[in-house]
């Protein structure tokens, strides 16, 4: 019964996120703004609920099988791949190393606020 409860608040959270989408006319995805609300709601309740904790734990389980349609993608538009080569490569390349800055100084700054950075000596 709690997976059903787990796979609701998921699927309720995605929904919301379509509507709000669609119906604002945004340019993000709904599935994002259903990743927001359910960020949210986890934030204000202050944890994860155990049904949804368990749905999660097990949609993990199979993630794997979640990227055979992006690689038959890939194989599909191959000859459109290799005409944008290296369009593609630098944009993946310059994207990951803005990611990892972004991600850097913020770990940095929450370290530095909850007071556990330790300078390392040289």
């Amino acid at each position: 019964m709690s997976l059903i409860v787990g796979m609701s608040i998921l699927l309720g959270c995605q929904f919301l996120g379509e509507v709000i989408s669609r119906a604002l006319a945004l340019p993000i995805p709904g599935p994002v703004l259903g990743m927001l609300i359910l960020l949210i709601g986890l934030m204000v309740r202050g944890g994860v609920p155990g049904s949804l904790r368990m749905m999660g734990e097990g949609l993990l389980k199979y993630l794997t099988l979640l990227f055979v349609p992006a690689g038959v993608g890939l194989i599909q538009h191959f000859g459109l791949i290799s005409r944008e080569f290296w369009i593609l490569a630098v944009t993946l390349v310059v994207s990951t190393a803005v990611t990892i800055l972004v991600t850097s100084q913020a770990l940095q700054r929450t370290a530095r606020r909850t007071g556990k950075h330790q300078e390392s000596d040289p």
